[in-house]
């Protein structure tokens, strides 16, 4: 029944905001700023209250009549801003319905984001016994109703035992004490609310906190102008010596004061409770309107990065929880900023607009990042917004704990974070060292991150180069180096179960070592073969733990082969190109993932070798096909010794 519900919720919705796009266009349909005017509303509400409070005397007999001077006296100054007080406190309630009833619409109240839910209806409520107060101070014949009713009201709980109504059984028992403390009320009910509001934004990515500028003058425009036409006046003053026999009812705040005279109040607090406990508790009522994922990650150009989806979560808010500089606009699917490419991987597009995203762009892989969910990992493009850049990736110093020369000219390089900390990464990214003039040189994990307190780095040596003859001749276990990370779109997936080829050349075995470390650790189960291509034998500086590999894993094989081997090498293994021996052993390689991790001319020589065999280029995944162009090789005989490249 509720899924029943949703569903028609999402398609009113969706028909309402395609009229209001009509009008207002896309970028500025109000429907997609509900949160944002919100805050606006709740501002012009702030600022017309402290005009209205300069003025207003909080006292019993004073009370009255300086509303009735603001009104009347002031009247395009303090009566205009009263109206427009009154008009925006309403707004600000209707607004904050209906975004609540949005999310839930859409099931967007779960999850992670209980917190946003329940503190949003912690702000409805606030809000609007904020307005209910709002009534008391003008101390008119409404405010004497409101005044006495809320009294008798809250006098049924046990805890009070009816010591609020005596205190407005005659004029004589409202004191002017008394009736500050109304008016402090009223200003310390905003202050919450504005405390919460701020919270409530904080847990939310990328909030706008200000609708656009024509928006916001539109808004403000109709509410003054509803404030000269209707404005919002006092009625009779009040008298407590007097029952209020007839009055000007405002159905729009005081629905709940014709239950207390029709139901009782102690029914009518069983209702307001249990009203607001089931508000509280929809995050984990069920039925859900999607399955429950698990979560994802996702791999993001032009960032270099990979970014943790959690369950619920759409692409788009996890990319700007990370600080990405995605381009967004509505959230809503409405408008089609957001739109990007899909590389890798599917998605659960959420309802949108079909002017947004139409079929055929559909087809063409283009998705909406505000709408789409993950169901596997994905691996995405973007284009950001203009001028914009991303959050700088984090930095940390690093202790030098082991350096172990594995060949002539490869080194291992272990390193651990100040303090001990673990540095979450996933299987295949890449760290950045930091050189004093800001430099940066790129390594691999050759770890796996299960051992994330443990940097394992593989470091060949380059002549002439800048870093690496640094780590060779000078660093010194228990030397600090400056690094930030992780980085790189080139990992492992898991969410396949064709057989696994991956072709290392000379330290492109190092992301693999990472990969396949992580593979057994998680009990991977799939079939996975390493082809290690390197110029001599002394080149195979870990070839005797691949082999262990292969004689511990049943699903693991191990095929090194040299290019270029000598009389001295002794070998009557394989021989040529990495790349030619598997097209040698695989005929079909449809069925196939293959992991390219080396120089990019041999990438470059394999992927099209590799695609005339059937090979998907959804089932190719290298290091220098994503970083190539954006870090230049010194020389055409350089390799990419990890995913980013090297420049010494």
């Amino acid at each position: 029944m509720f899924k029943h519900l949703q569903s028609i919720g999402q398609r009113a919705f969706l028909a309402v905001e395609r009229v209001f796009s009509s009008f207002f266009g896309e970028r500025l349909n109000p429907l997609y700023y509900l949160g944002a005017i919100a805050y606006f509303l709740f501002w012009v509400v702030v600022a017309t209250g402290l005009y209205l409070y300069a003025f207003f005397e909080t006292s019993v007999v004073q009370a009255y009549p300086s509303v009735e001077a603001l009104t009347h006296g002031q009247r395009y100054a303090g009566g205009l801003l009263r109206s427009l007080h009154r008009y925006a406190s309403d707004a600000l309630v209707l607004v904050i319905v209906m975004h609540l009833l949005r999310h839930l619409t859409f099931d967007r109240h779960r999850g992670f984001r209980w917190f946003s839910w329940v503190s949003g209806v912690a702000i409805l409520w606030l809000t609007y016994a904020s307005g209910i107060n709002g009534y008391m101070l003008p101390w008119d014949r409404l405010a004497q109703f409101v005044v006495t009713a809320t009294t008798e009201w809250f006098d049924v709980l046990p805890v009070l035992g009816g010591a609020m109504a005596r205190n407005f059984i005659s004029n004589a028992n409202v004191s002017d004490r008394l009736f500050s403390l109304l008016s402090f009320i009223h200003i310390g009910l905003p202050l919450s609310v504005l405390a919460l509001l701020w919270v409530h934004t904080q847990r939310v990515p990328g909030a706008k906190t200000t609708p656009p500028r024509p928006l916001w003058i539109a808004l403000l425009l109709t509410l003054t102008l509803l404030s000269i036409v209707k404005p919002a006046l006092s009625q009779a003053p009040a008298d407590m010596g007097t029952l209020v026999a007839e009055l000007r009812f405002d159905w729009f705040y005081l629905p709940t004061y014709a239950l207390i005279g029709t139901w009782g109040a102690t029914n009518t607090w069983f209702l307001v409770l249990g009203a607001t406990l089931v508000l509280l508790l929809l995050p984990w009522l069920p039925p859900r309107f999607s399955e429950r994922s698990r979560p994802w990650s996702m791999a993001v150009h032009p960032d270099d990065r990979i970014v943790d989806v959690r369950p619920g979560e759409t692409l788009l808010d996890a990319g700007l929880r990370e600080g990405l500089p995605m381009p967004y606009e509505c959230r809503n699917g409405g408008c089609g900023v957001c739109k990007c490419t899909l590389l890798h991987g599917e998605v659960r597009l959420h309802a949108h607009q079909d002017l947004a995203l139409s079929q055929a762009e559909r087809a063409a892989g283009k998705i909406l990042l505000c709408c789409a969910e993950p169901v596997s990992e994905v691996e995405i493009a973007y284009i950001p917004l203009p001028g914009a850049h991303a959050q700088p990736v984090k930095q940390y110093v690093a202790r030098v704990t082991r350096l172990q020369l594995l060949s002539s000219d490869v080194m291992q390089l272990d390193l651990q974070l100040d303090g001990g900390a673990a540095l979450p990464f996933h299987a295949g990214q890449y760290i950045n060292v930091l050189l004093d003039d800001g430099a940066r040189r790129s390594f691999s994990f050759a770890s796996a991150p299960h051992s994330a307190r443990d940097i394992e780095l593989q470091v060949r040596r380059i002549e002439g180069g800048r870093f690496t003859p640094f780590v060779f001749d000078t660093l010194r276990v228990g030397d600090n180096l400056q690094i930030e990370g992780p980085l790189g779109a080139f990992t492992l997936r898991e969410d396949n179960q064709k057989p696994i080829i991956f072709v290392a050349g000379s330290t492109g075995f190092a992301p693999v070592k990472s990969m396949l470390e992580h593979a057994f650790r998680t009990g991977l189960q799939r079939q996975m073969i390493l082809y290690w291509g390197v110029r001599s034998r002394k080149d195979f500086y870990l070839g005797a733990l691949a082999e262990q590999w292969a004689q511990e894993h049943p699903n693991f094989q191990y095929v090194p082969v040299l290019s270029a081997p000598q009389p001295d090498d002794h070998w009557d293994g394989r021989t040529g190109l990495v790349h030619e021996a598997i097209l040698a052993d695989f005929p079909d390689l449809s069925a196939h993932q293959v992991y390219a991790c080396g120089s990019v001319q041999m990438v470059q020589a394999a992927q099209p070798a590799f695609a005339q065999r059937g090979l998907s280029s959804d089932d190719c995944f290298s290091d220098a096909f994503h970083l190539a162009p954006q870090k230049p090789l010194q020389s055409n005989n350089a390799d990419l010794v990890q995913l980013g490249g090297s420049h010494g």
